[in-house]
């Protein structure tokens, strides 16, 4: 297999990441077969709710008028059902892929992050987004339009809240007194925090608050100049390049592709599985497991 070539010389992390639903399969068995067959991490997204009426009928990359899948209404709540996933695994890495930033409060935020880490000892990875549906985002209580400052300052007032014993946060859109939120995370100083998208101030926002990169669909070029730019920006801030991760996210199962995804600068590949019964999901978990992992 093709990604044996690199396995020596780098640590190849292959996730997946599936919008999970009523009617889908269960976490528990998913995550437990998963991380039998040797992924390297779950990552699930969320939509709290999907408005009827909305300015962008779909997400961004998509047809102008396509519709929304149908699991984007159905998908559950990410915190809930990793922490469910974290009670019956014990080395699969857990992870929200993407958490909607602007649409919860941080200091909630703060509190689910912690606690999902501590039931998973230390295997949380905190994904996260501003979202692309303004009717979502503002039913919810975002700005829309400054999303990304408001994200900004929601990740700014978690990292008070998880590593300080009295914290507090003076900003625009956040502002508390001295409070006290525990418990800590088990991942000090906090879980690693992956930036989604592909603006074109993401990389500045990464090494300023973030500790990687989880671009959707992004090409093996876009990878490698995504790489550049991270370690140009990270020298120009005195910081370490290598401390920021790069997770190409929603790929497809080709091992040619992935192998030069990783040569690129990927650090980590997340394959989408298909919203599904359970045999239909495992058989469609273990066809990766053969094409990639054996």
């Amino acid at each position: 297999m093709l990604l044996h070539e690199i396995s020596k010389e780098k640590d190849l992390k292959i996730g997946i990441y599936c919008f999970l639903t009523d009617y889908s399969i269960d976490v528990a068995k998913l995550a437990v077969e998963a991380e039998n067959l040797g992924f390297e991490s779950l990552w699930l997204p969320e939509h709290p709710i999907i408005p009827k009426t909305r300015t962008r009928r779909s997400y961004p990359g998509s047809e102008e008028t396509a519709e929304l899948p149908k699991h984007y209404y159905d998908t559950v709540d990410p915190f809930v059902t990793l922490g469910k996933a974290s009670g019956v695994t014990t080395k699969i890495n857990l992870a929200t892929g993407i958490c909607l930033v602007p649409e919860r409060n941080p200091l909630l935020l703060a509190k689910e992050v912690a606690t999902l880490d501590l039931l998973s000892n230390g295997r949380f990875i905190f994904g996260i987004g501003a979202g692309w549906c303004k009717e979502e985002t503002e039913i919810m209580g975002g700005n829309f339009e400054r999303r990304w400052s408001q994200t900004r300052e929601s990740v700014l007032a978690m990292k008070e809240l998880w590593t300080q014993v009295e914290s507090e946060f003076h900003g625009e859109f956040y502002d508390f007194p001295k409070v006290y939120s525990f418990p800590r995370p088990v991942q000090r100083p906090h879980p690693a925090i992956m930036l989604g998208g592909n603006a074109r101030n993401v990389f500045k926002r990464i090494i300023e608050y973030g500790n990687g990169w989880m671009p959707t669909g992004a090409t093996v070029e876009e990878i490698r100049t995504g790489r550049a730019t991270i370690t140009e920006l990270a020298n120009q801030a005195g910081v370490d390049p290598a401390g920021f991760e790069i997770s190409a996210f929603h790929q497809p199962a080709d091992p040619k592709l992935i192998k030069d995804l990783f040569v690129s600068g990927a650090d980590r590949v997340i394959l989408e599985l298909e919203t599904a019964s359970e045999d239909e999901a495992l058989s469609q978990l273990n066809g990766f497991a053969d094409k990639l992992l054996n």
